[in-house]
């Protein structure tokens, strides 16, 4: 049964705190929408955990920049509904641009994260995570939920909501989901469609090059660069264009000491195939 999808934050409102009052524990379970089994693996999660689920679909234009694909990413809210409401979606939230940001993205105010923002997928989309981290915050305050379910492949995210949780005192358990996967690796991405057959034939190189890595820090090499270097040239070698191919510690995202244990780390890569951009990551055991 398709759930109810509601535009208004003071429906949303309404609706939890009625749930919350009946004593029943609420999970918040946000995308963009075009959900794939990546997606849904997030909201049977969240229905595992809680006795209501709410599910927001929208693509928030502050974390996009300049040439990104805003205007083309897909839209599919009908059929989104469905397939959450299949999975044990309680209620979609899926409300306009206008609703979220009454005054406009550009005199929006932007909620920052210093410390994730501006590394590794942040360099190369300056101002995306400040877009993300604005839009959680909005959705944790309209949605008030007990849970919050993210995916681990959008590994940086995760950590930078769950530094906006601790840091703005939300009183917010954020859940992360093990990256739900294709039978040769490719993490599921709603951009996989971006790929044509050529192209999607290559994309398991970027998993393997991170198992890769795994093998040679599980084996004791700790000479961090050569081995980004050597995965770079793996991924080119495969025709991917990397961004980066990092080891950092799985904590923070700092750059890792040389007597690092290996079960500290965490390995992440970014590489584009045409019109896609993949991302993935690992930890190393």
């Amino acid at each position: 049964m398709t759930p109810p999808v509601v535009e208004g934050p003071a429906d949303v409102r309404a609706r939890v705190r009625a749930w919350r009052a009946a004593g029943e524990c609420v999970a918040l379970v946000p995308t963009m929408g075009d959900l794939h089994t990546g997606h849904l693996a997030l909201v049977d999660a969240a229905r595992e955990r809680a006795d209501r689920v709410v599910a927001s679909v929208f693509v928030n234009p502050l974390q996009f920049g300049p040439g990104e694909d805003y205007q083309d990413y897909p839209r599919r809210l009908e059929d989104d509904a469905a397939r959450l409401g299949e999975h044990g979606a309680d209620i979609v939230f899926a409300p306009t641009v206008e609703t979220l940001y009454p005054r406009g993205t550009d005199v929006s105010v932007r909620v920052h994260v210093p410390a994730f923002e501006d590394i590794l997928c942040g360099a190369d989309r300056p101002g995306h995570f400040a877009g993300v981290a604005t839009v959680v915050a909005k959705l944790f305050n309209i949605a008030e939920p007990d849970i919050a379910v993210f995916g681990q492949k959008d590994y940086q995210q995760l950590l930078l909501i769950r530094r906006l949780v601790a840091d703005l005192d939300f009183p917010i358990d954020v859940v992360g989901i093990p990256t739900v996967r294709e039978r040769d690796g490719v993490a599921m991405s709603s951009r996989n469609g971006y790929m044509d057959s050529e192209q999607r034939r290559a994309a398991p190189a970027l998993y393997a090059a991170l198992r890769g890595l795994a093998a040679r820090l599980v084996h004791g090499e700790r000479d961090y660069a050569r081995m980004e270097r050597d995965a770079c040239s793996e991924l080119e070698g495969a025709g991917l264009q990397p961004d980066y191919v990092a080891i950092r510690m799985a904590d923070d995202l700092a750059l890792p000491p040389a007597d690092a244990a290996v079960d500290d780390l965490r390995i992440l890569a970014a590489a584009r195939l045409g019109r896609a951009r993949l991302i993935d990551n690992i930890a190393p055991i």
